[in-house]
């Protein structure tokens, strides 16, 4: 592949690796920069030598991914905010206790079933200037329905730190706030909330108030609320009032990422600003024009959007493959796509770790390298035939270079998304323009309804294409396993193969043998790994009792009938993560032995053998006992009680075992407890 060739390439991929070493490792800010200082010094000196002593080369090679590997770290650790002084997270007391907390609304999320939810930037604490990004809650009432981004709120309340993972293989929602910096969350109710009378009027609060005026001028011409909760995610990145069936169906099919403002979008864009400016002659004056009007359009679009970060990303991407077309060079394509990602890192290297980031990138990737040599393989005649076809392979290519890590995220895949792209993509590309021209004009109150109407008449039937499709379940393929590993190997296999395909040579030939080599060693090697595992389970669950005795790929359930609701909500990640399957559903004994361990169970009833003796005991259900004669009798080294336990027993015996110096593990507090 000529682009790892690239030296731009090489150094894009040690600044990346920089950044995933910054989040693996804390490293010492004054040391890091010493490092940073000594190795800028030594790439200096090498640049300097090296013209005078070729045989140098080489070391100043290594200095420049040196420095390119520092540089990652270090932009990593300066847009970490917690570093800052005044940044909450380095206020101890607001975690404890109540305090008087002032905070700007900067954008609004979903709604969840009890509460409105905003991210906020906290100003201040007690009058002390604070710095820092919070998720707020409020209740579903009515001083508190209609807060604009800008809103100045102050209330008296303490920070909460983010819940840990309470149960094994579950999604880490504290984590995945974190990247975006955020590292608490506040809960409040009316009678402590006092609003400002005077908004932040900076760009967020413009582009909110552009957003609710397209909006309202909409929903005052009778614009259907389905079509309209649709059209605002499809053009403005707003899914709030999107249904979660509507959303289940687009991920059913295989389209979610038509929900999500992204590349999909603004690359629609981009095609249409060329087929729109396409009778301007190629002159260098006019085609340096055509450039400017179309980059000024996407930042239009990304401002209408309401810059998320999802929309930033995507327009400086396509803005630097719009310079790339421009520029006409072998290549530049490559330059511009590898120069858009390493600039978008350097300001928000946090997009790294984000899904959309690396879809985006991959997709378009093999869009631009795999798509020229699928389409070559058949050239119709048929103008609407060859169109078609374009879609199928861009479509096919896309889908490739974003299947392992799809599966990897969200472990299932859509069998129709060949169909859905050839019916969707064309629909998609009248809906991306009467979109952006109705929004456009709805901004400045104008709403025609001679294009409002099949506006919303195509997202109509966009709806019900997508759950025609979304209702073929037998074709969507779910609950894929795929860890780390195989994810590299599944690459490597692509890869080389397309390599081969596009040069079938022994050479390519014998890497794409050796690419699928490594996978089948890897999937054994994880099998293997699979079988020889032994884990014993108590979950975090507030209602059943639910404990799993794991052997190799084989689970047993430990509960009531109860429990195979539970399987769906708790059990099924750890199914996943770990290549296995449920295969018995048995009766809760009152003594379990794993791996040399004897584990009492003590449910409601109370009942224990006082000559057991056990290693282990686990406390279920609130039974009425006395744990400190329990500890003396039976002398355990642990105590574990899950969550069906009432609290305040639980403290009681937190108590009792910090008395009696053993270790007391509740899952409601530090989560599931596991043997191995």
């Amino acid at each position: 592949m000529k682009v790892l060739e690239f030296p731009l390439t090489q150094i894009t991929i040690a600044f990346i690796l920089g950044i995933i070493a910054a989040n693996l490792t804390g490293l010492n800010s004054t040391l890091l920069f010493g490092l940073l200082s000594l190795s800028s010094l030594i790439l200096v000196v090498f640049y300097f030598i090296k013209k005078r002593f070729i045989a140098l080369n080489l070391y100043f090679v290594f200095s420049v991914y040196i420095v390119s590997f520092l540089i990652g770290i270090t932009t990593q650790i300066t847009h970490t905010d917690t570093l800052q002084e005044s940044h909450y997270t380095n206020n101890p007391l607001a975690f404890t206790a109540n305090q008087e907390i002032e905070l700007v609304l900067h954008e609004k999320l979903k709604m969840s079933a009890y509460s409105e939810r905003y991210i906020a930037f906290i100003t201040k604490i007690n009058g002390n200037k604070t710095t820092g990004k919070v998720i707020i809650n409020f209740p579903k009432q009515k001083q508190t329905a209609h807060l604009l981004t800008g809103s100045y709120i102050k209330l008296k309340t303490k920070l909460l730190p983010h819940k840990t993972v309470l149960n094994p293989n579950q999604f880490d929602y504290g984590k995945y706030l974190e990247r975006k910096q955020i590292y608490a969350q506040l809960y409040t109710n009316d009678n402590t909330v006092v609003i400002g009378k005077k908004l932040k009027e900076d760009i967020w609060f413009y582009i909110s108030n552009l957003r609710n005026t397209i909006i309202s001028n909409l929903e005052n011409k009778g614009f259907h609320k389905t079509e309209l909760s649709v059209a605002t995610a499809l053009i403005m990145g707003q899914k709030q009032d999107i249904s979660p069936d509507i959303l289940q169906d687009y991920q059913y099919a295989g389209a979610i990422h038509i929900l999500s403002v992204s590349g999909l979008h603004v690359g629609f864009l981009l095609f249409f600003m060329k087929f729109i400016l396409k009778p301007i002659p190629n002159t260098k004056k006019a085609s340096f024009i055509k450039l400017v009007i179309t980059i000024a359009v996407l930042l239009f679009f990304a401002l209408l959007a309401g810059l998320s970060p999802s929309v930033v990303r995507s327009v400086t991407m396509f803005s630097f493959l719009a310079i790339g077309y421009y520029l006409k060079r072998k290549n530049s394509i490559y330059y511009t796509l590898i120069i858009s990602m390493l600039l978008i890192l350097l300001f928000q290297p946090s997009f790294l770790f984000d899904v959309g980031f690396q879809l985006s990138y991959l997709a378009l990737f093999f869009i631009l390298w795999l798509q020229p040599i699928l389409f070559k393989l058949w050239r119709p005649k048929n103008k609407l035939l060859k169109y078609a076809w374009n879609l199928l392979t861009v479509a096919f290519a896309a889908q490739l270079g974003t299947l392992p890590l799809s599966i990897y995220y969200f472990h299932q895949f859509p069998g129709l998304f060949f169909i859905t792209n050839l019916v969707v993509i064309p629909l998609m590309s009248i809906i991306m323009v009467l979109g952006i021209i109705v929004m456009s004009l709805a901004a400045f109150g104008y709403t025609p309804i001679i294009l409002i109407k099949p506006f919303e008449w195509s997202i109509f039937y966009l709806n019900k294409i997508i759950n025609t499709i979304a209702s073929a379940e037998q074709f969507i393929i779910k609950d894929i396993p795929l860890n780390v590993a195989l994810l590299i190997s599944l690459y490597l296999v692509i890869i080389t193969l397309t390599l081969w395909f596009q040069k079938p040579k022994f050479k390519q030939l014998a890497f794409t043998l050796i690419a699928i080599m490594i996978l089948q060693l890897t999937y054994f090697q994880t099998q293997w790994n699979i079988g020889n595992q032994k884990e014993w389970i108590v979950y975090n669950s507030s209602r059943n009792t639910i404990i799993t005795k794991r052997m190799g790929k084989d689970i047993a359930i430990y509960g009531n009938d109860s429990i195979l609701k539970a399987k769906k909500d708790i059990l099924k990640t750890y199914e996943i993560a770990n290549f296995s399957t449920i295969i018995s559903n048995e009766k809760t004994p009152n003594i379990f032995y794993f791996k040399n361990k004897k584990i009492l169970l003590i449910d409601a009833s109370g009942v224990y053998i006082e000559k057991s003796k056990p290693d282990i005991v686990v406390l279920t259900q609130s039974p009425k006992i006395n744990l400190e004669r329990l500890i003396n009798k039976l002398k355990p080294s642990i105590i574990v009680a899950d969550a069906s336990n009432y609290k305040t027993v639980q403290e009681l015996w937190k108590k009792t075992c910090e008395k009696q110096k053993i270790p007391f593990h509740a899952t409601a507090e530090k989560g599931f407890y596991i043997l191995k």
